[in-house]
């Protein structure tokens, strides 16, 4: 009974591997082309998920049950731009078409100076792309050789980036 089981866990996790990947600008590859199809790459992005720590790999998920994996270059989403609204709220333009607001505590920079901000409420991580990032430079700073975001009266101390 328990190889039984021990077989259709291993046969689960065979057919679960999609083949899919997120490259580096935030779109979906598969076998060499990118998914040309934009009703499907629109489900694509709303299906992305992260499985709970401590697994913590990134899926397409349909529901609870049903959910398939995929590769990611660096981040599953690309902020392609960012704005200052009315309100003076920092919005990112996502490469799955959203706009959403910038949590700024949840900035975080790499060695080469690339930043990175969690999105849908924290969940998946975004990389700000150059256009991105050079929206907010009038906000970024340096102090004590450590740089910040100084934004709605506050500074955030970007912390560096931690492998996800």
């Amino acid at each position: 009974m328990a190889d039984e089981a021990s077989d259709e866990a291993a046969w689960l996790e065979k057919i679960r591997q999609s083949g899919i990947r997120v490259d580096r600008e935030g779109r979906f590859v598969h076998e060499g082309a990118e998914f040309a199809h934009a009703g499907l790459t629109r489900a694509l992005y709303r299906w992305l998920d992260r499985l709970p720590p401590p697994d913590g790999r990134y899926v397409l998920r349909l529901d609870g049950q049903r959910f398939a994996y995929l590769d990611v270059d660096d981040t599953p989403l690309v902020a392609r731009a960012a704005r200052i609204d009315a309100a003076g709220r920092a919005l990112l333009a996502l490469s799955d078409g959203s706009e959403e607001p910038l949590a700024p505590e949840t900035l975080t920079v790499d060695d080469a100076g690339v930043l990175y901000a969690w999105v849908r409420g924290g969940k998946l991580e975004a990389r700000l792309a150059t256009s991105a990032a050079a929206a907010l430079s009038d906000l970024l700073s340096d102090s004590g050789g450590h740089p910040q975001l100084r934004f709605a009266g506050r500074s955030y101390v970007l912390r560096p980036r931690s492998a996800t």
